[in-house]
C-alpha cells in the first residue's frame, strides 16, 4: 500500500468532529441517493469527501487552512484539472449550520446545471 493510501486510511480512522458529523449525513447514499467516499486519494491529494458520479469534492477546513491558502488553491486547481468541482466549508459551519451545508451540497449535486466551484460564502469572507 502506498504512502497516500496509508495516510487516507489513517485520516478515516481519526476524523474531526465536523468530518464525522458530515459523514453521518453523506454515507450510505443518504443525500438524495448520491454515493460519497471519504478521505479518497485523488491526483496526489486526499479529498475529504468525494461523489465520483457527480465529480464533486467537499472539503472541510479548520483554522490551519488560513495559513495554507496557496497550497489549497494549488490543490483545487489540480482537482479541477481532473474534472472535479470543489466545495469548501469551515468546520464550524458544519457543526453549527448543518442543514445549510447539506442544502448547498444538494444544490451542487443537481444534474443539468452548471455550478461554480468555490468556497462557501463564509469561507470567501474570511479569505478576504
Amino acid at each position: 500500500m502506498d504512502k497516500l493510501r496509508r495516510r487516507a486510511r489513517a485520516l478515516r480512522n481519526t476524523p474531526t468532529d465536523a468530518e464525522d458529523r458530515l459523514w453521518q449525513q453523506l454515507r450510505r447514499r443518504q443525500l438524495a441517493g448520491f454515493g460519497f467516499r471519504r478521505q479518497k486519494p485523488l491526483g496526489g491529494y486526499i479529498a475529504d469527501f468525494v461523489c465520483l458520479e457527480a465529480k464533486l469534492i467537499v472539503e472541510l477546513d479548520g483554522g490551519q487552512h488560513l495559513e495554507q491558502l496557496a497550497y489549497d488553491q494549488r490543490r483545487t486547481e489540480v482537482l479541477h484539472g481532473l474534472g472535479f468541482r470543489v466545495l469548501r466549508y469551515w468546520n464550524d459551519e458544519v457543526l453549527q449550520r448543518m442543514p445549510t451545508v447539506l442544502e448547498d451540497i444538494l444544490w451542487a449535486l443537481a444534474p443539468g446545471e452548471e455550478h461554480p466551484s468555490q468556497p462557501s460564502p463564509s469561507l470567501r469572507e474570511r479569505e478576504g
